[in-house]
C-alpha cells in the first residue's frame, strides 16, 4: 500500500474515555465506503499508540490530489466523517505529499 503513492490524508484521533472500539468501528464504515465510493482512493491504515490506548493516527492513500480532494468535497463526506469525529476528545487531519520516499 505505502509504495509509489505520493497524495496522502491523514489524522490524529484523540478517543474518548471508552470510545476507542466505537471508533475503530465508525472508521472501518468510513473508509470502507470510501473505497467504494471514491475511484481514486488506494488505501487507509488506522493505527494505534501501544502506550496510549485511546489515541490513533489513520493514513489514506490516493491516487492523485484530484481523487483526495473529491473525496474530501463529496457531500456524504462530512456525515461519515462526523459518525467517528463525535466520539474524540480532538481529531486534527491534513492532506500530505511526499517529498523523499528511501
Amino acid at each position: 500500500m505505502l509504495q509509489e503513492n505520493k497524495h496522502w490524508s491523514s489524522g490524529r484521533w484523540q478517543v474518548k474515555e471508552g470510545s476507542a472500539d466505537e471508533v475503530i468501528q465508525r472508521w472501518r464504515e468510513f473508509l470502507t465506503w470510501t473505497k467504494e465510493a471514491h475511484q481514486g482512493f488506494l488505501g487507509a491504515r488506522l493505527i494505534r499508540d501501544l502506550r496510549n490506548p485511546t489515541s490513533f493516527v489513520s493514513f489514506a492513500t490516493w491516487q492523485d490530489l484530484d481523487s483526495m480532494r473529491a473525496w474530501q468535497g463529496d457531500p456524504e463526506f462530512k456525515e461519515r466523517f462526523d459518525a467517528a469525529y463525535v466520539l474524540c476528545e480532538d481529531m486534527q487531519s491534513s492532506g500530505y505529499e511526499t517529498v523523499v520516499d528511501i
